[in-house]
């Protein structure tokens, strides 16, 4: 992935959280975040390249909150044990926090750096969801309490600036796994500090490179924690130890950026890949793959995301003709227009 200093921001924005190489595109067209419900799988909150909107009735009707941000939302969450909070990452004024359902927005940025300019993705403690890490632009950042205040956690990540992805071990929350654009970091002791797993993923004499691999999305087997996918520039990876050791994985699909990562939470053998040429999807732990693009208009995928209560309903935002549905595990897929729009005007 280029430098920041080198790109228009826009664009930038569509590289930095794991966008193909497909340009810039309609704002109206790209959905760029998706954040679903925990448990009332009518709710579901998508971010376009212009506002955020919410559904109330599984995406029949949306509001559109008005604009909170003088720049791009590019990720939201919903705080997985307080699911009327809602959390935005921008594209230049960092963190936003709602806590009534997206209908009023603050910022939550005290002791992020002045010029944090993207925020890539949050991830939640599963017991504490206070606690809270977000991979931006200029590192990985920790909330104990739920955003008021923010405390950088790069002890050595000291070289690589740009964390692109994260991820959370479900069983051993004081591990966590850092992707970036110079491959993959792990912690063992809550971000305290990091080290270097790049064996297997990339040999350290191509990590100069300004573009030498960009982490775009991990999974955690949360059957099995030791087992964990990366889905980089360079195609999909696996490792069984933690990260010890990893092994390209996928190279029969049909383009090696991989922008997102689904894995089925009690039958982990399942998992789904979107990036430019669509979605992949393999039943067998990622030896074999199939298309399933049924329906879609474009593939340019941008953004993936299962319902946690039934892993049949998924979604996808495309960089091209909007968000799709899938009822059926992927099977097939209809488009979900952001129809019936009403400014946001109630709480709730």
């Amino acid at each position: 992935m280029l430098r920041p200093i080198q790109l228009p921001l826009l664009c930038l924005c569509l590289l930095v959280i794991g966008f193909g190489a497909n340009g810039c595109q309609k704002e109206s067209e790209a959905i760029v975040s998706i954040a679903l419900h925990p448990t009332n799988a009518k709710i579901l909150y998508v971010a376009t390249n212009d506002a955020v909107y919410k559904s109330r009735d599984g995406g029949g009707t949306w509001e559109r909150f008005p604009s909170f941000s003088a720049r791009r939302v590019t990720t939201l969450a919903i705080d997985p044990l307080l699911p009327a909070t809602i959390y935005a990452g921008t594209m230049g004024d960092a963190v936003y926090k709602s806590p009534d359902g997206g209908q009023h927005w603050l910022p939550h940025n005290v002791g992020l750096k002045e010029h944090v300019s993207f925020v890539n993705q949050f991830v939640f403690h599963p017991a504490l969801s206070e606690k809270i890490y977000i991979a931006t632009t200029v590192g990985a950042f920790l909330t104990k309490d739920g955003g008021r205040e923010w405390e950088e956690r790069m002890n050595g990540m000291k070289e690589v600036h740009i964390v692109t992805s994260m991820a959370i071990n479900p069983k051993d929350p004081t591990i966590l796994y850092g992707g970036t654009t110079g491959g993959m970091y792990r912690t063992d002791d809550g971000a305290m500090s990091w080290k270097r797993i790049n064996n297997g993923l990339i040999p350290e004499s191509e990590l100069m490179a300004s573009m030498a691999l960009g982490v775009n999305a991990i999974e955690i087997d949360r059957m099995n924690p030791g087992i964990v996918y990366a889905g980089t520039t360079k195609g999909l990876f696996r490792t069984t130890n933690s990260g010890d050791q990893w092994e390209r994985i996928g190279q029969s699909l049909s383009d090696p950026f991989i922008s997102s990562i689904l894995l089925h939470p009690t039958e982990p053998s399942q998992l789904y890949v979107g990036g430019p040429k669509g979605v992949s999807k393999s039943s067998d732990g990622g030896k074999t793959w199939q298309s399933v693009n049924q329906g879609f208009a474009t593939l340019n995928i941008r953004a993936l995301a299962m319902n946690p209560k039934n892993p049949q309903l998924l979604y996808a935002g495309t960089n091209g003709s909007g968000l799709y549905r899938s009822t059926d595990a992927g099977a097939t897929w209809t488009s979900v227009p952001l129809k019936g729009v009403q400014p946001s005007v109630g709480s709730g």
